[in-house]
């Protein structure tokens, strides 16, 4: 065996950067704030947290479970024997429509302004053992066009309407049964004032939307792509904060859920702005899966990352070939029984 050459011992040599052992910042420009990316890591031996794995002995219906057919909610109301997509107002909503509006303060340091908006649970679907992707590709469309029903029905009143799941009991959900949350408000939430604010200035600088044209690159430079169809792909964006954080992204300008066509919905700004110029904006989906090195072990956004700025473990480019690596078959895929 030959002797390993100094250079190899010692890793890259010196100036030759490797995202892949070499720390460094990246650029969100949707945010407009950075990111850093710390790979090598990834290389220290873990002694945290342990996740339990999740509950796979869900009962297909529980009469105990609010959000089941036929169920009893926490305010006395009975579900109805619905057989496909549920929607009703949240029983503990964060946002009320008629809320009072808060004392005016004279000092700039103890600011309030109204929050007034409506809360809904939407359920997928009647059993509570499926998640989305074990659901049928009619089953999801009846999803995917409730959603643009429901934009479309708070959107003519506020001018925020924000569509959230909140999936596993590591991401803090009470109930597995799937369903999501559906909030609209009166005033356009933090996250959607700086993504207006970084798209709109993109537009105005280069001509072309922001998300439109990271689209056309990534489908270009594929390192980051982790599925494609003809309507949609789904990266790990360049600048992702979470070890496996994707975005999905159409291939063409659209603005609103409502917008998108048949082909789209199956392959896949509101309020007083409704006839405003979206021009800049694109419509998209954040993914935030918590998991850093397998499905048992989790990131944690804590210490630096509170207190300073974002740091990650591994690469996007890393995350995506993971990602690409997996099965397409859902690890739970069996026969589904009738009920």
């Amino acid at each position: 065996m030959e002797a390993a050459s100094e250079s190899e011992r010692s890793g890259p040599a010196v100036g030759s950067f490797q995202p892949s052992e070499h720390q460094h910042v990246r650029y969100n420009p949707l945010r407009d704030d950075w990111v850093l990316v710390s790979a090598h890591r990834m290389r220290r031996p873990w002694q945290g947290q342990v996740e339990k794995p999740p509950q796979e002995d869900v009962p297909r219906c529980d009469l105990s479970n609010p959000l089941c057919p036929g169920a009893v909610r926490a305010n006395g109301e009975v579900n109805p024997q619905y057989t496909n997509t549920f929607v009703f107002d949240n029983d503990f909503p964060a946002l009320q429509p008629d809320a009072p509006e808060p004392d005016a303060c004279n000092h700039p340091l103890f600011r309030a302004a109204s929050a007034r908006g409506v809360c809904k649970v939407m359920c997928f679907h009647p059993w509570s053992d499926l998640t989305l992707p074990l659901m049928s590709l009619a089953e999801i469309r009846a999803v995917i066009d409730k959603w643009a029903e429901l934009a479309v029905e708070l959107g003519a009143s506020y001018p925020w309407v924000q569509i959230f799941e909140n999936k596993g009991a590591m991401m803090g959900c009470s109930n597995p049964h799937p369903h999501c949350q559906v909030w609209a408000s009166n005033f356009l939430p933090n996250e959607a004032q700086l993504e207006d604010r970084t798209q709109r200035q993109h537009l105005q600088e280069r001509g072309v939307p922001l998300l439109l044209e990271y689209a056309q690159l990534e489908a270009q430079r594929k390192e980051r792509l982790v599925v494609e169809n003809a309507d949609w792909l789904v990266v790990v964006p360049y600048w992702a904060v979470w070890p496996f954080q994707t975005l999905l992204l159409p291939r063409r300008q659209v603005c609103r859920l409502q917008e998108l066509s048949d082909s789209e919905r199956d392959s896949a700004p509101t309020g007083p702005r409704l006839g405003a110029d979206c021009g800049h904006w694109q419509l998209h989906a954040h993914y935030y899966p918590p998991l850093l090195r397998s499905a048992a072990v989790r990131k944690f956004m804590v210490g630096y990352e509170m207190l300073a700025q974002a740091q990650r473990d591994l690469t996007p480019e890393q995350a995506a070939e993971r990602l690409r690596a997996l099965p397409e078959e859902h690890y739970r895929v069996r026969p589904r029984e009738a009920a």
